[in-house]
């Protein structure tokens, strides 16, 4: 009953990610508010207009072909941000009932089993202590140099993530000038045939410009936004994880784990073929 208790627990985001996310959906509530607010009422001494009520469907439509993939960077923006969030906390880098674990099988001298427990549980901090372990009878400097290589590689494949959202950052409002670009080609188009006679033409042509424009705006600024946030919060768990990690192999007996082989690494490495047979190679090349 308690192993069920824990696996459920996982899949249920902690207070700080439920409330993320509650702050998320709330400013794409207010910013869509905003973005699509409707026109002014006109003023005194003028014929009153006739309301007109614009849904996002057709605030999309007259944004023209640009919302596609406005649309598709929106939802990555959203998905990544998500997902990083779940990823970047040093809870789930290095949960708790792990690190207890492998502190206890170390103060026990069981080296083998931490391995076999690091292997059967991945996270980041065990597919380090792992990796580490493995180099356990090649001495300090060994095992040290595949800890941080392992930390250096659990970074750059988080960090990489992170990296997509500065992409969205940067083509978004690349994405928003091109359907400007187009737009006012049409416009000048429409100017062209059919003058100034024929506003509704005109104004549709200058509506795709401005929604457009104004679409890779509102992706582009809260990419950015979640970019250096998650960049940081990225730092601020690696380096815990780098202190949880360290202060397992601290004061470690290599002197008597020389040689030895904890892991399940398969070596390929061997005595060269000429030093076995070295007097042979002599006697042929005499």
């Amino acid at each position: 009953m308690q192993t069920n208790t824990t696996t459920m627990t996982r899949h249920i985001p902690h207070g700080p990610a439920r409330a993320f996310l509650c702050v998320l959906l709330a400013f794409g509530l207010f910013a869509s508010l905003n973005a699509f607010a409707q026109e002014p009422a006109p003023a005194a001494g003028e014929a009153p207009a006739v309301e007109e009520h614009h849904t996002l469907i057709d605030r999309f439509i007259e944004g023209g072909w640009v919302m596609y993939p406005i649309t598709a960077c929106s939802i990555a923006l959203v998905w990544l941000t998500v997902d990083l969030w779940m990823r970047t906390g040093i809870k789930k880098m290095a949960p708790p009932p792990q690190v207890a674990q492998v502190q206890d099988l170390f103060r026990a001298g069981d080296y083998v089993g931490a391995y076999q427990f690091c292997k059967g549980n991945p996270s980041a901090f065990s597919n380090t202590t792992r990796v580490a372990l493995s180099f356990l009878g090649d001495g300090h400097d060994a095992t040290e140099g595949a800890l941080f290589s392992e930390l250096n590689k659990a970074n750059a494949s988080i960090q990489t993530r992170i990296n997509y959202l500065s992409v969205i950052g940067v083509c978004t409002p690349m994405i928003g000038l091109t359907g400007t670009v187009t737009g006012m080609m049409s416009a000048f188009s429409t100017l062209k045939t059919s003058g100034a006679g024929d506003p509704a033409k005109l104004s549709g042509a200058i509506g795709e410009v401005l929604i457009a424009t104004a679409s890779g705006l509102f992706i582009a600024v809260p990419a950015f936004m979640f970019f250096y946030f998650l960049r940081n919060r990225l730092q601020v768990s690696m380096s815990g994880l780098q202190e949880i990690v360290t202060s397992l192999f601290r004061k470690m007996p290599y002197s008597h784990l020389k040689d030895a082989h904890v892991g399940e690494e398969e070596f390929y490495a061997a005595v060269p073929n000429w030093v076995a047979g070295g007097e042979a190679v002599a006697v042929a090349a005499a």
